[in-house]
């Protein structure tokens, strides 16, 4: 099994898993807003005010697990569903409050932050292990990316 140099995983890698994490959030969040509330329009709205929230949310989330350096003091899986959990009360936390502020609702923020804790901890631990599979050359991606 490869395991990528965390000291080399540079700020542009973690950016750019940011936005692919924040798409893959920020779709299943339109569609259950949409699903839950009949309205598509409020979906869309949390949808792409969460692309800016969690983007910045996610990518402080990651550089605080990379530079907390546990990689050789647990196993990897341990660690995956370690960084699903705070994520996902972190991103729930976001998700209700705007939901809430955007719709008027804390019965509605606080449905689609239920729906999406589960929603988001399977595809959040899916985007982990997919992430870790990517064979990075580290040391050189990190100068040229």
């Amino acid at each position: 099994m490869y395991v990528y140099n965390v000291k080399s995983f540079s700020h542009k890698l973690h950016i750019l898993k940011a936005m692919s994490w924040r798409i893959t959030g920020s779709v299943d969040t339109l569609i259950w807003g949409w699903v839950l509330s009949g309205e598509w329009t409020f979906g869309l709205a949390v949808g792409l005010s969460e692309m800016i929230t969690k983007l910045v949310l996610y990518y402080l989330h990651d550089r605080l697990w990379h530079k907390a350096e546990i990689g050789s003091r647990w196993n990897i899986h341990t660690i995956h569903v370690i960084k699903t959990i705070t994520w996902r009360l972190l991103g729930t936390l976001d998700t209700v409050m705007l939901s809430w502020y955007i719709s008027g609702s804390l019965k509605l923020g606080l449905q689609l932050g239920g729906i999406e804790i589960i929603t988001k901890m399977i595809l959040y631990y899916m985007h982990e292990r997919i992430w870790y599979r990517i064979k990075w050359d580290t040391d050189t991606q990190a100068a040229s990316v």
